[in-house]
């Protein structure tokens, strides 16, 4: 793929194998994988909300069915982990590609509360099926372990998980200056004039609704593995607030703007957990003031204000 000789990928895979040298703790180890999780997610849902321009609130579900799929299948049927993030996202994707078509009929608002429906609609099956889930209690996931090796440690869970975004990160680029991607942008834009260009408007809808919900569903996957335990709240209402929040603070239609809005997201609360009470209120103020300062998000905007000082 031509996006591994990108200047910004170089940089990216440089800055992530340095990373681990501030290290200090296991903690620190911690938040770096679960931003890296965190950003392959956002990766994914940027192909949905920044290419596309459909909007979802419900994204979480997708993450919470690739956990449990991997649990279900590990802890009741003994399956290898592999095969079943592999089943999990096959069956998110078979799942995605059902719903997408009524749901991506619809646009703004009714779009919206429809994919909050299903976000909740997911959240309520994970915590009544108690036989298969563990219910509201939740339930224990195993080790990813291939064959007699077990990934474990922060540091080889770091590898993983940090290989894997490099991977999200190649593919969004390749998609966005691909000629599926220039569709997609040009739905974004408007989806009459999209159509009257010859874009199959509700083809393109329905592919990125399910390859956003693939990328969730990995993530979801490696997450109940990572944690080893899952609970119904992962397809809670502010867990998929906050991957779009992800998306939008950082920067819609920008692959590294998403990525640090899941820095930023998953990051701030840690830094401010020392201001016990106000951390809540320092993120909700920095995310209102990119949001009237930075409208763009933060990459395009300052992307945008370098590009006027150097004309």
């Amino acid at each position: 793929m031509k996006a591994f000789t990108n200047p910004s990928v170089l940089i990216a895979i440089l800055i992530l194998a340095l990373l681990p040298v501030t290290f200090s703790n296991g903690y620190i180890a911690d938040v770096a994988i679960r931003i890296g999780l965190a950003g392959i997610v956002a990766i994914g849902l940027n192909l949905l909300m920044g290419f596309a321009g459909q909007v979802s609130i419900g994204h979480a579900a997708f993450v919470a069915l690739g956990a449990y799929a991997s649990g279900v299948a590990t802890s009741h049927y003994g399956w290898p982990p592999l095969v079943a993030l592999v089943a999990g996202a096959v069956g998110v994707a078979v799942l995605a590609y059902i719903v997408a078509k009524p749901i991506l009929r619809l646009r703004d608002h009714t779009l919206t509360m429809a994919t909050l429906g299903l976000g909740i609609i997911v959240n309520m099956v994970l915590i009544n099926e108690v036989a298969w889930t563990g219910g509201p209690d939740g339930m224990a996931v195993g080790p990813l372990q291939i064959g007699d090796w077990v990934l474990g440690g922060e540091m080889a869970w770091y590898s993983v998980v940090a290989c894997l975004l490099i991977i999200a990160i190649v593919i969004s680029l390749n998609l966005f200056s691909s000629p599926a991607g220039r569709a997609l942008r040009a739905l974004h834009g408007s989806e009459v004039a999209a159509a009257v260009m010859g874009v199959n408007v509700a083809s393109f809808k329905v592919r990125v609704f399910v390859l956003s919900a693939v990328f969730a569903s990995i993530a979801g996957s490696l997450t109940a593995h990572y944690n080893s335990f899952i609970t119904p709240g992962l397809a809670g209402f502010m867990p998929s607030i906050e991957l779009a929040t992800m998306v939008v603070i950082g920067g819609m239609a920008s692959t590294f703007g998403v990525v640090l809005g899941a820095c930023l997201v998953v990051g701030l609360p840690q830094v401010f957990g020392g201001f016990e009470g106000y951390e809540m209120l320092f993120f909700g103020l920095a995310l209102m003031l990119t949001v009237i300062f930075l409208p763009k998000g933060i990459v395009p905007t300052l992307a945008q204000h370098f590009e006027k000082r150097k004309n």
